[in-house]
């Protein structure tokens, strides 16, 4: 299974990877910022998500809002 950022380079786990667009956190009124980095990423079983290190708290992001650092 192949897991690619939003500029179709591919993503591996242990990555650290940039986010290209303001996210709001579902269930919260925080917003994750563009720009903030995410590092140590885990692929999930679903090609379009993974999991990472956001603020301390452990996310599920779309791989179409993240770029490879």
């Amino acid at each position: 299974m192949e897991v690619k950022d939003s500029n179709g380079a591919l993503l591996n786990d242990g990555d650290a990877v940039t986010v290209i667009k303001d996210l709001k956190v579902r269930g919260s009124s925080a917003v994750i910022k563009r720009g903030t980095k995410v590092s140590r990423i885990r692929l999930t079983e679903d090609p379009e998500e993974l999991e990472g290190k956001v603020d301390g708290s452990m996310m599920v992001l779309k791989a179409c809002f993240i770029k490879k650092a």
